[in-house]
């Protein structure tokens, strides 16, 4: 099972890099208010979802990949302006220039750069004129972190989530998202700490804390793979952070 589905069957919600933290500042900084149509590419269990819809946008639309979790974040909208469909953020099959604001946390970070560059070009096609994208994804850092010790973390993330993994310096978030039309507007970073107890603490509340606690508690197997992930990100902690970005289509 992939590291992220592991997490939610244990009762994680938050599963992104810089948590609720940079995920809030994220939005804010792309300003949804009522006079947007909101696109969510990859909102998985839907958290950053029900932030965005406590904005009131005049619309919001998600596109996940994965069925299941499509299923349940359509439970979720019922009786909201909001919509999810399952599908790829390559090709949504959506309506050009339909979106004021559009935005993905924790996805191209898992795909390659040839893969990275499809789903932004699908997003500059999505976004009207002037519409701003957000993007919240894991970093490396500095930016001349040289290609060995790359390398290394890009194998060995990928060996123990179980997903594979290429995250870039900011300096090539920022290049990538300058080569597909958008102009940057904003850049905020944050501790990659997903798996400390401060931040378990910070994002899923005390109560969502114990329940992840007791279930890693109830499962060895998943504890064992939770507690060697928490190990690898110590072990690389001087290289990791969460990086987010604001741009506009031009």
């Amino acid at each position: 099972m992939p590291g992220h589905w592991l997490l939610a069957s244990l009762g994680k919600r938050v599963l992104r890099p810089g948590g609720l933290e940079l995920t809030t500042r994220l939005l804010d900084k792309l300003g949804v208010g009522q006079r947007d149509d909101v696109l969510e590419l990859a909102p998985g269990l839907g958290v950053t979802a029900r932030l965005t819809l406590g904005r009131q946008p005049r619309s919001y639309m998600a596109v996940e990949r994965d069925e299941r979790a499509a299923g349940k974040l359509t439970e979720f909208l019922h009786g909201t302006p909001g919509r999810c469909v399952h599908g790829n953020a390559e090709c949504t099959g959506l309506a050009s220039e339909a979106y004021s604001v559009a935005y993905g946390e924790a996805m191209l970070t898992m795909q390659t750069t040839q893969v990275k560059m499809r789903i932004l070009s699908e997003v500059r096609r999505l976004l009207r004129r002037g519409g701003r994208y957000g993007i919240h994804e894991l970093c490396i850092v500095p930016d001349d972190a040289g290609g060995e010790i790359r390398e290394e973390i890009q194998r060995a993330l990928s060996l123990n989530i179980h997903v594979g993994v290429q995250p870039l310096v900011a300096a090539e978030w920022r290049k990538l998202l300058e080569c597909a039309g958008f102009r940057v507007a904003w850049e905020g970073r944050a501790p990659m700490r997903l798996l400390e107890p401060r931040r378990v603490v910070r994002d899923e509340g005390f109560i969502g804390a114990i329940r992840f606690a007791f279930n890693l508690l109830r499962r060895a197997d998943a504890r064992r793979r939770v507690f060697g992930m928490r190990r690898l990100f110590r072990e690389y902690r001087q290289h990791l952070e969460a990086v987010a970005f604001v741009c506009e289509k031009e």
